[in-house]
């Protein structure tokens, strides 16, 4: 493999070579963003790694000023462009972020007080290296963190029992019937109502955040929910601009007209063109009959045991599971 002309980038891509980081994370975009997250210079010490916030315009800042010309590597074009900022925060940044190499501030991804930093124990790690304590805390990461390949084998081991699949990536609930019916609306509900929707957020009983999408919910200007309101499961159907949130009842927690009106403030600065569905899902339908009282008006029920037909609770309006359509009786 070619050498760069700057000491530190080597020594970054070793780094990242032993923690067996993917081809698409040991390239020069990714080695450089690490270097001004860290804000390492060439004749920095590894122990002087920071762990300030950085907005994707800092790191091309500080890129030009003391890696120039991309590392060295493309002398003719020189470094990187304002224009760059997406490509750096979608190709490196998020993927590291994911990896618990670095984190988020938080804010609304085109923020501009969208920033983010190294995580404290990657930080911890890159100040190790070569010292006497390298092996030690090396040897510490590789233990607490997962590799890539393990983290993206499309498996997520939670509790091994009950195996989901869905959008090809496979995840194991606990056995319990709360999670066989959250089994039922991702295998049997969505195909029929909701084809393709995007997973934004599944609790399990034993992992409440199973999955939680916190950056494409601030794309759609959701705020984070309280978990006290919080369904167990969003869903975002793209063609159509269906945002879902369904509660899985097995023995609390239908969507009221007080969870519906909660739900919908923290949703009140979303997309105008975006349609908020509530669903409330039932194994069965005795269990449906016992609850349908207290489920707020306007709102869509399903039932398992009846799984291509769904309830809308009012007259006028209901979801076509032929159509994928929202139609109005006039």
């Amino acid at each position: 493999m070619k050498e760069y002309p700057y000491r530190k980038m080597n020594e970054m891509r070793e780094i990242l070579e032993v923690l067996q980081m993917p081809s698409k994370l040991k390239n020069t975009r990714t080695i450089l963003t690490l270097l001004a997250v860290a804000r390492v210079k060439e004749k920095s010490k590894w122990s002087q790694v920071e762990e300030s916030y950085a907005r994707t315009h800092d790191m091309i800042v500080f890129m030009n000023e003391y890696y120039p010309n991309k590392g060295g590597t493309d002398l003719k074009r020189g470094g990187y462009s304002e224009n760059s900022r997406e490509t750096i925060r979608d190709d490196s940044v998020s993927p590291l972020c994911s990896m618990a190499v670095m984190e988020h501030n938080g804010a609304k991804s085109q923020s501009e007080k969208s920033s983010y930093r190294l995580t404290k124990e990657f930080a911890t790690l890159l100040r190790a290296y070569g010292t006497e304590n390298w092996e030690e805390e090396l040897c510490y990461y590789c233990e607490t963190h997962q590799t890539y390949e393990e983290k993206y084998s499309q498996i997520r081991q939670v509790d091994k029992g009950l195996s989901v699949l869905y959008n090809g990536e496979q995840f194991h609930l606990k056995r319990s019937a709360h999670n066989k019916l959250q089994a039922a609306i991702l295998e049997e509900f969505v195909p029929i109502f909701v084809p393709g929707a995007k997973l934004l957020y599944i609790g399990d009983t034993k992992k409440r955040e199973l999955v939680k999408d916190v950056e494409f919910l601030n794309e759609l200007n959701i705020t984070v929910l309280e978990h006290a309101m919080l369904p167990d499961l969003i869903l975002y159907q793209e063609e159509k601009k269906w945002l879902l949130f369904i509660e899985a009842y097995t023995s609390t927690g239908e969507l009221t007209i007080e969870r519906v009106s909660k739900i919908k403030e923290y949703c009140k600065d979303c997309p105008k063109d975006i349609e908020i569905i509530f669903v409330t899902a039932f194994q069965t339908m005795k269990k449906c009959q016992q609850k349908f009282l207290s489920i707020a008006w306007d709102t869509e029920i399903w039932v398992a045991e009846e799984p291509t037909h769904m309830i809308h609770k009012n007259g006028n309006k209901f979801l076509d599971a032929h159509s994928n359509t929202i139609s109005k009786n006039k």
